[in-house]
């Protein structure tokens, strides 16, 4: 097993999520994320003042997938999230050693 997470800009969640269910992934977790990566943040202007905003808000995506999806899952990512603009976000991929579904006591990859 793997587990997969990928950081992204927020107004693509929708489009990363529909990519995924494209290619048969039936599960995932969200959550809301702050932080910064080269471009260390940005400087924004607000009632003429100017001021540095440190931490950008991101989406953090995890999949736990079986090895044979890993592949198509970083291609559909990359395609949905990309912008090119900075700041698009990373995927890192881990290995999983274990899962098991809580309610029936499956594991491996019958659990996700």
């Amino acid at each position: 097993m793997k587990m997969l997470i990928a950081v992204i800009k927020p107004f693509k969640l929708d489009a990363v999520r529909e990519a995924l269910a494209d290619i048969g992934v039936q599960g995932m977790t969200v959550t809301e994320v702050r932080g910064f990566g080269r471009q260390k943040g940005h400087t924004e202007l607000y009632r003429g003042a100017e001021y540095t905003v440190d931490l950008l808000p991101k989406i953090k995506l995890e999949v736990a997938l079986a090895p044979d999806m890993v592949e198509r899952a970083l291609e559909a990512i990359q395609k949905s999230a990309k912008t090119g603009q900075i700041g698009d976000g990373k995927i890192f991929v881990y290995d999983l050693d274990q899962t098991v579904r809580i309610r029936t006591g499956e594991a491996g990859v019958d659990a996700v």
